[in-house]
């Protein structure tokens, strides 16, 4: 059987961490000056993947 190749995308998207599987934030990229300070702050801190999706997301980046 081959070996199972890395989801390309979803390795630029995921990181593995000691914490578990880092992410990006959605909603900070344009239209920025509506958002308030708070928010924009809000949205740097890093964020995990949530419990329920590890499996799918390991079973995408595999390494």
């Amino acid at each position: 059987m081959p070996k199972m190749k890395t989801l390309r995308g979803a390795a630029k998207r995921f990181k593995r961490s000691k914490n578990g599987i880092k992410r990006g934030s959605a909603f900070r990229s344009h239209i920025l000056t509506k958002k308030s300070p708070k928010r924009k702050r809000l949205l740097r801190s890093p964020k995990h993947v949530d419990k329920a999706d590890i499996k799918a997301v390991n079973l995408m980046i595999q390494s």
